[in-house]
């Protein structure tokens, strides 16, 4: 366990959630990260993504948070990927990090990296925000619930569509993407993660929190209910 901890963290989405949860983890005294996102800075992204200034515009998010972030943390070591996330780049991506997280605003997206973090027992943290509400979970593989084990599919085009026509509030992005860095820190440290199979909703318009613990389906692919099945068989026979 302790050689995967000295892997980085991966960020996938320097946007809403990636950025508060990036400079979260420097301020954490995390050593090594990566930077995945397709995208250039544009000027409506400066409001509620921090890191960026008006020279940014134009270039690419991942090369632009880099450069800020070299600059708080001069011995950081980093690495960046100017591409999307996608079943042929994330394979080995994520198997070669020590924990995920999910900073995108692409459900298609969310959904591969619960699989391929699945597939290679990845704990990453899942994170989302849909107008003034947010949401994040902690996911460690074959121990709690998965994503799938929520939902069995990604949501339909319009669903999405309706979701990203509510936009997104960037203080509530912020609160999130700092509970996400939080929980990877804390799994760097040895620690279990706060959110590992317990949803944290943010309700911004009340300012409430709610923490609702998740179980794990039966049948899943991610085997978590397998798993906790047969433990407590094996308690309760021996």
């Amino acid at each position: 366990m302790s050689d995967t901890r000295n892997r980085p963290v991966l960020i996938v989405g320097v946007g809403g959630l990636g950025v508060p949860a990036a400079l979260a983890l420097v301020r954490g005294g995390i050593a090594e990260l990566a930077l995945i996102d397709p995208d250039p800075v544009e000027l409506s992204n400066l409001p509620r993504q921090v890191i960026y200034g008006e020279d940014d515009c134009g270039a690419l998010k991942v090369a632009a948070a880099a450069r800020r972030i070299r600059e708080i943390a001069p011995a950081i070591r980093l690495t960046t990927y100017a591409s999307a996330l996608a079943s042929t780049n994330g394979t080995e991506l994520i198997a070669r990090s020590a924990f995920v997280i999910d900073a995108t605003d692409d459900p298609a997206t969310k959904f591969l990296i619960n699989d391929l973090c699945v597939a290679s027992s990845t704990p990453f943290v899942y994170g989302g925000v849909v107008g003034m509400t947010g949401q994040a979970m902690t996911v460690i593989p074959r121990r709690t619930a998965c994503l799938r084990c929520l939902f069995e599919e990604p949501p339909d085009e319009d669903e999405v569509a309706s979701c990203r026509e509510a936009g997104i509030i960037g203080p509530i992005a912020g609160a999130i993407g700092e509970a996400q860095a939080t929980d990877a820190v804390r799994w760097l440290r040895g620690m279990t993660p706060a959110l590992a199979g317990t949803m944290l909703t943010y309700d911004g318009k009340l300012g409430r929190v709610r923490l609702t613990e998740i179980a794990a389906r039966s049948g899943c692919v991610c085997g978590a209910a397998a798993d906790a099945a047969a433990a407590s068989l094996s308690v309760r026979t021996s």
